[in-house]
């Protein structure tokens, strides 16, 4: 008996020892989101709520039984600029239309607040170095959400050219092709500041090739209006110069079938992705992230020898998943890791975007417009070739 009473009083003690010393939970960081169209409730809103280190606070929207079907319990804020404000709000994620970017974040970064700002950032190079400065006046965390560096087919693709598989790299081409043949009522597809799918897009496959070969020495691209009744461009073509290394980046919205998300030539082989990630497909559908089969992709790469008579060896692609990137920003804020995406490397893409907008106006190769300073702060943010060759280390690949 007494040795059981033992066991008993050093189970107590043990259990008020550990409460004692027990570190509090760690408090989540308040969200609190501009905008909740598309963008806002597909991607930002589900993301947000599924990371522990977040809490979604405020939604601002002028359509609050809209969001509080979705989510009854959050506060609902009209006005987005008391929203860049909010005192109950530690980051501001702006999902709002492009022209109002740069207001917003810095009105937010002005109040104090982190930011996330979707693509493509802001409007041009102006406005980007703006907020640029404005972060660093604050001391906060400044962010850009490109989530499609966490996509599958993106990352099948990385780790190849990483690994050395095909060897140097001499042809790169990236698609994100749809069939979408009418022009809907949407501000994305009107004649607004910041429409357009080189707006939409572009900043996807910009940053991507960036995150893969650093910058180029020049941009020469082609924009155009194909569909029925359309007044902003629906079709992107930009080609990115690296000497050798020829970068093709391609967007359109009348590809009906037959598409390849990737094509990759190097000096000893071929890569070709077919399928796209289907996480957006997943959210689209109310899939929660994290939950089974999330990001998933069937479609394995496929990486070609040069020989007709030998199949293709096909590599399953890795899970995609854009958690990773809310989980490096609470990181960042938190001050234990770097910024997922720095607001350096969101100026580089805008200075890409903005020198394919000035090709294909005067049909000329455009450098990028990037002073000296910037663009050796972005090739260190985007150091490109290093990935190639092997460089991920053995355990990688």
């Amino acid at each position: 008996m007494r040795a059981g009473r033992d066991r008993a009083r050093h189970c107590a003690t043990v259990f008020v020892e550990n409460l004692l010393n027990a570190k509090p939970a760690a408090t989540p960081i308040r969200a609190g989101l501009i905008g909740y169209g598309y963008a806002g409730r597909t991607f930002h809103a589900p993301l947000i709520m599924a990371d522990s280190g977040l809490r979604l606070s405020v939604v601002c929207s002028r359509d609050a039984a809209r969001v509080h079907a979705d989510l009854p319990d959050v506060e609902v804020e009209a006005d987005p600029e008391r929203m860049a404000r909010h005192p109950e709000v530690d980051l501001v994620v702006i999902a709002a239309p492009n022209a109002v970017h740069a207001s917003l974040a810095d009105a937010a970064l002005r109040a104090g607040k982190h930011v996330v700002v979707d693509k493509p950032f802001v409007l041009d190079l102006t406005e980007a170095r703006a907020l640029l400065r404005a972060a660093k006046a604050s001391g906060t965390v400044l962010s850009v959400f490109q989530n499609r560096r966490w996509d599958s087919d993106f990352q099948a693709v990385h780790e190849a050219i990483a690994c050395g598989r095909i060897g140097r790299v001499v042809h790169f081409e990236s698609h994100i092709d749809r069939f979408r043949p009418q022009v809907r009522e949407r501000w994305r597809e009107q004649p607004v500041p910041g429409a357009g799918l080189a707006y939409d897009l572009g900043p996807h496959l910009i940053d991507q090739a960036l995150l893969l070969f650093g910058l180029p020495d020049s941009v020469n691209a082609r924009q155009a209006i194909q569909r029925n009744g359309g007044s902003v461009d629906d079709w992107m073509h930009l080609m990115l110069d690296y000497g050798p290394l020829q970068v093709i980046l391609h967007a359109g919205m009348l590809a009906a079938g037959g598409l390849v998300r990737f094509t990759v030539h190097g000096t000893r082989g071929s890569l070709v992705k077919k399928g796209a990630d289907v996480q957006e497909s997943q959210l689209r559908a109310g899939m929660a992230p994290g939950a089974s089969g999330w990001g998933q992709d069937p479609d394995p790469l496929q990486q070609f020898n040069g020989d007709a008579d030998v199949a293709p060896v096909e590599r399953a692609a890795p899970v995609g998943d854009y958690r990773k990137y809310y989980a490096g920003l609470c990181e960042a804020i938190k001050g234990h890791a770097a910024n997922p995406v720095e607001p350096i490397q969101a100026l580089a893409v805008m200075a890409v975007l903005e020198a394919a907008r000035t090709s294909s106006r005067t049909r000329s190769d455009e450098p990028l417009a990037l002073t000296a300073d910037e663009a050796e702060a972005a090739r260190r943010a985007f150091p490109g070739q290093a990935v190639q060759g092997g460089r991920m280390g053995a355990g990688s690949c």
